[in-house]
């Protein structure tokens, strides 16, 4: 598959020349691939393990798969095949034992890659079967590879960012046949690039538009990151138009660099009048897609023609005004997923046009959402080191805890809501274990039961099982272990927290009574009288403290009761008297939900949660968001939601009016916000929109800002909100702004440290850089992300622009900041009608809420002063009298001088 060179010149060339010339320059572009493969990771599976070669018909470099994986056989797919595939294909790998076998691949963690596991079943083994099996990418389930022709290949393709320094692709039996592969290629592509709000992108569609038909599918070395672009039939009266002299260095092109071959043919309307239409129908209405739409103009247009359309999505406006320039790329993409029974993109010429659309090529994904996290690092690290010391041979493949169905024999795990499932069982009883009680074992901080039992462990007890907190259960009988063992142990026995198991290890005594020789036959006598009484003791005091907590709740109750109806109860006991009260008012049966909602008759919302419905309790209006069970969070979500606000209460956060938790029936349902979210307010697209004055935008600020501060301070243990954006920011019917939907919300730990590690969370142009390299989080990360609403609100430009040529929504602002021109980055729809000052203020507190070094940005606390302080200025200009004494603060000495201070004011 090889193009028409461009410039072509007849030359007259000796067959002996020609052929001398061909191959000298395959030699040099071969050199050229070569040099340009630094992101590539290609593996030809079940090759020879010195297997190392240079694929002639890409110049793609394979190496074995022989340090990647150490299960599994080598087969050979049928001898016919070979002359039909390339080399990487004409082996496999087959896994006859085992449940599930896995590659473990080094990459950089927090870059994107494209991953593409490729199949060719080639009737390896004799048997004439078509298998059947599950593709997983390290603890979650990738999809199901399913093969139907033996001498055709499947490949299946994600475009994914790891969380750690390697990945995992896992083949696990599902009892339908032998799972194989025959061959990895993972591709670097550019941070910046194919970027999503949640999840990861499984290829669905990639289209080369205008291409001859009878043309195979184009990779590298056209493409320099090795995605495959074939013909796709969409089923459209399209016309073709091509321009064969475009090459790769003529074409001007940022990040997404499709191919210059992709690139030199587009389609347009058969009918110059008509739209162009580009449309799918998807298996799963609930599916959620992105789209890469590319273009360039092909053809030298006269000073009279002029090329110009609007995009539209589903019958709403999607992007504006495309003008492609010539022999320049302009990819428009999703900022985020959509959705649909029926997906329909129209490029519809403007009234200034006189050509109609074009397209050259298009891009679809669609969202995979791998909700099961990876077991925590830390873990992971512990258990491969005792794996490797005593050189376990169980089938501990793939990540220890997920999923469940694969759990490693003789772990069990805990699997808290929004975080890292931790190990709390390792149970290695009867493995031929010797040697010391391994080191690595003190690093699974949350071990509750370890059994040794039955093995040739020697040496002493080691004092670091004792640093195991939550340790309940310790065997080590039947070893020959020596020595005292620990008294911090010994004393958790007697105390009934540890259950401690010591027999048949003839050379142990307890610390303190080795030299006695009564001791000798009988080392340590484990106290299980004195245990049982131990417990029993403990179950009568319980007993008893539960008895009077009751009494006292029920005395305490009543007199709060009374208090309160003499209005003479504090604020604060009124608070504790409502929250005893709240959550079995606030539990509602399936059937009450469809009589609020009057059946779901009226939808006000829709979101990745599920669909919101407006509903009444007693005559007053709540939104009912309803839990689908397509949802990609889902039930997690809704659990850390009914937990956190039961617990919060803040006149700038949503109340929780109730829930329903019946079977599959689950919902949330809130105080009815009746002026729905900022971000539509600020883009026109709210039914009963408003216009935003300067001070309006501040007050906006300042309430969300103070649901921060409340949340960070006012907690405690504190908690991160973890997703600050525009959308979830809600206005009541006096434009009140009140934070929502704490789904992804994070409770800091009050043991002293200053972050969490969990997994990265948030909305995409909102996540903290810091926080989503380091998975780190902290205040800080709300921080930023609130910052970013800050910049919304003054500017009313998008986060993310939709267009390569344009970033980030900080980028844009920096850039304005240099001219000193502040009417340049203030809405412009406010018309100047804004005190300078003011405004100049909430920049620079806006650009420090986004430096990329979390320790330069301010506080929360310091963030209400500051808008209160912009705030005050800005009344003082509008009322022409005394500030307001609530906005009337003291200036806070903070340094807000920063690289994106402006340079005139």
């Amino acid at each position: 598959m090889f193009p028409k060179s461009p410039n072509m010149e007849l030359v007259y060339l000796s067959p002996y020349t020609m052929s001398i010339t061909f191959f000298i320059a395959f030699l040099f572009a071969l050199l050229i691939q070569a040099q340009d493969q630094s992101g590539f990771i290609s593996i030809d599976c079940g090759a020879p393990a010195d297997a190392n070669y240079t694929d002639s018909d890409t110049g793609i470099k394979y190496i074995s798969d022989a340090n990647f994986i150490n299960t599994g056989v080598s087969k050979t797919v049928v001898s016919e095949l070979q002359r039909t595939y390339q080399r990487h294909m004409w082996t496999a790998r087959s896994f006859p034992d085992g449940k599930r076998n896995c590659y473990n691949i080094n990459i950089t963690r927090g870059s994107n890659y494209l991953i593409r596991t490729n199949f060719l079943y080639g009737n390896y083994d004799g048997l004439n079967e078509s298998p059947n099996f599950d593709l997983h990418l390290g603890p979650n389930r990738w999809d199901t590879v399913t093969i139907y022709n033996a001498s055709e290949d499947v490949n299946y393709e994600i475009i994914h960012v790891p969380s750690l320094d390697y990945i995992q692709i896992c083949l696990a039996d599902t009892g339908h046949g032998r799972p194989f592969i025959s061959s990895i290629e993972i591709r670097n592509l550019k941070n910046i690039t194919y970027a999503t709000q949640f999840g990861s992108l499984q290829y669905y569609k990639r289209c080369d538009l205008g291409t001859n038909e009878t043309v195979g599918a184009y990779r590298y070395n056209y493409d320099v990151y090795d995605r495959f672009w074939a013909v796709c039939d969409f089923n459209q009266d399209w016309t073709s138009v091509v321009n064969e002299l475009i090459t790769a260095d003529s074409l001007g092109q940022k990040n997404y660099k499709p191919p210059a071959v992709v690139m030199s043919t587009a389609v347009k309307p058969a009918n110059a009048s008509a739209p162009l239409v580009i449309s799918w129908d998807p298996e799963d209405e609930n599916d959620q897609f992105y789209a890469y739409l590319h273009f360039t103009e092909i053809q030298v247009l006269a000073a009279s023609q002029k090329r110009e359309f609007n995009i539209m999505l589903n019958g709403e406006s999607w992007y504006e005004k495309e003008s492609p320039q010539y022999l320049h790329v302009d990819t428009i993409y999703s900022p985020s997923a959509f959705s649909g029974k029926e997906v329909k993109f129209s490029l519809e010429m403007t009234k200034n046009s006189t050509l109609p659309p074009i397209i050259s090529a298009i891009e679809i994904y669609k969202v995979i959402d791998f909700q099961q996290l990876n077991t925590f690092q830390g873990d992971v690290d512990a258990i491969i080191s005792i794996q490797s010391v005593y050189e376990v041979t169980r089938d501990w493949q793939g990540d220890p805890c997920s999923p469940v169905a694969y759990l490693w024999h003789g772990l069990n795990c805990s699997y808290p809501v929004n975080d890292f499932p931790r190990i709390i069982t390792l149970n290695l009883s009867s493995s031929g274990l010797s040697g010391k009680i391994d080191p690595s074992i003190s690093k699974l901080t949350m071990l509750e039961n370890l059994d040794l039992s039955n093995n040739s462990l020697n040496d002493e007890v080691p004092d670091f099982l004792t640093q195991l907190q939550h340790l309940k259960i310790l065997n080590l009988e039947n070893n020959n272990l020596s020595g005292s063992i620990p008294s911090a142990l010994v004393e958790k026995s007697k105390k009934g927290s540890l259950s401690l198991s010591v027999a048949q290890n003839p050379y142990l005594c307890e610390s303190g009574q080795c030299n006695m020789k009564e001791d000798k036959k009988n080392n340590i006598v484990t106290p299980l009288v004195a245990s049982i009484s131990g417990v029993l003791i403990l179950l009568v005091v319980v007993t008893i403290l539960w008895t009077l907590k009751r009494r006292k709740s029920r005395e305490k109750l009543t007199a709060l009761m009374v208090e309160r109806d003499q209005n003479q109860i504090s604020r604060q006991y009124i608070e504790q008297y409502d929250s005893l009260r709240q959550p079995k008012k606030q539990i509602y049966s399936y059937s009450d939900v469809l009589k609020i909602t009057n059946n779901f008759n009226t939808i006000i919302g829709k979101g990745g949660f599920g669909t919101v419905y407006l509903g009444y309790i007693d005559d007053t209006p709540v939104a009912v968001k309803m839990l689908s069970p397509s949802s990609v969070r889902g039930y997690q979500q809704f659990q850390t939601e009914v937990k956190l606000l039961m617990r919060v209460h803040h006149k700038n956060l949503t109340s929780l009016i109730g829930y329903c938790n019946e079977e599959t029936n689950k919902c949330l349902i809130y105080e009815y916000m009746a002026n729905g979210n900022l971000q539509e307010h600020l883009s026109g697209k709210h039914n009963k929109s408003k216009f935003l004055s300067w001070e309006d935008r501040l007050r906006i600020a300042l309430d969300a800002a103070l649901g921060l501060e409340y949340l960070h301070n006012g907690c405690k243990p504190p908690i991160i909100h973890r997703d600050v954006k525009s959308t979830n920011i809600l206005l009541n019917e006096h434009f009140q702004a009140k934070l929502s939907d704490f789904g992804l919300s994070k409770i800091i730990p009050t043991d002293g440290g200053s972050h969490v590690s969990t997994v990265v969370a948030g909305t995409l142009g909102y996540l903290d850089p810091h926080y989503s390299t380091s998975s780190r989080l902290t205040e800080k990360s709300d921080v930023y992300s609130f910052g970013v609403v800050l910049l919304e609100i003054i500017t009313n430009q998008p986060v993310i622009a939709r267009t390569q040529d344009k970033g980030h929504i900080s980028e844009k602002v920096n850039s304005l900041i240099a001219t000193g021109d502040i009417n340049g980055i203030v809405d412009s729809r406010l018309e100047g009608d804004f005190d300078i000052n003011s405004a100049w203020k909430a920049v620079e507190l806006a650009m420090n809420c986004v430096s990329l070094n979390p320790n330069e940005r301010p506080t929360m606390s310091v963030i209400v002063v500051e808008i209160k302080a912009a705030l005050a200025t800005e009344l003082a200009r509008t009322y022409g009298r005394g500030v307001d004494p609530r906005y009337s603060v003291e200036p806070v000495s903070v340094n807000l001088d920063t690289e994106f201070m402006p340079l005139a004011r």
